[in-house]
């Protein structure tokens, strides 16, 4: 178990874990297929996703909004659909308006009472922005890929956070949804891990790859997680 009282900063992903990125990445995608005539369960929709972005992440370094209209280029060619300029941008264009799970602010504003905030998320600068509209707390550091210039799961993103926060990584704790992009690099940096597991009643790895990677602790959202610090204090 534990100690939630050694920590003084909790640094979480965002998409996925705050942020209810597969039902924005199947609604936008829908709308797309929509247009042709075409359906897909929302398995076989995120799967699609999760290997695109992987394979177009791994490569050089770009900004998020070309990403995910590579992405939806690579999914389209995938259920095999011809996509207008138009729909290819549909991804970037719906980041605005993915929303957070029903936990996510509430708990957020419980933990900021005990502890620091940290972002460090795979997303550009200006997209970030309208998430954290939506999030209404304030973190007191962002770490964005645009930043790094790198994906997780690279070392980089963690490794800029470090610098920026200043705090020993024993300090430090980890929150997140995604075993390949998070839990996986945090664990090997030696940082203690926390796995929100928002898919635990849900087929499959959803919008990330596959992956194996042990947490420090499982929970199945972030209220979870908050009645443990509370009890803990």
């Amino acid at each position: 178990m534990l100690d939630f009282r050694k920590f003084k900063v909790l640094t979480f992903d965002c998409y996925g874990t705050l942020i209810d990125w597969e039902s924005g990445i199947v609604r936008a995608v829908r709308n797309v297929l929509k247009n042709h005539q075409l359906e897909f369960d929302d398995r076989s929709i995120l799967e699609a996703y999760a290997r695109a972005e992987a394979k177009i992440e791994s490569g050089a370094y770009e900004p998020y909004k070309k990403v995910l209209r590579r992405v939806m280029t690579e999914m389209s060619a995938e259920l095999l659909i011809e996509p207008s300029d138009d729909e290819r941008d549909a991804l970037a264009l719906s980041v605005r308006d993915w929303k957070p799970f029903p936990d996510t602010v509430r708990a957020l504003k419980r933990l900021g009472e005990r502890y620091q905030l940290a972002i460090i998320s795979n997303i550009d600068d200006d997209l970030f922005q309208y998430s954290a509209e939506h999030l209404e707390v304030p973190f007191d550091w962002v770490i964005t890929a645009q930043q790094a210039e790198s994906y997780k799961p690279s070392h980089n993103n963690f490794q800029m956070a470090f610098g920026r926060m200043g705090f020993p990584k024993e300090k430090i704790l980890h929150v997140a949804q995604s075993i390949y992009h998070d839990i996986v690099p945090a664990r090997q940096l030696g940082l203690s891990t926390v796995w929100v597991n928002r898919r635990a009643k849900q087929e499959g790895w959803g919008a990330t790859p596959p992956a194996d990677g042990k947490p420090d602790l499982e929970v199945p959202d972030l209220e979870s997680l908050a009645d443990m610090v509370e009890g803990a204090a």
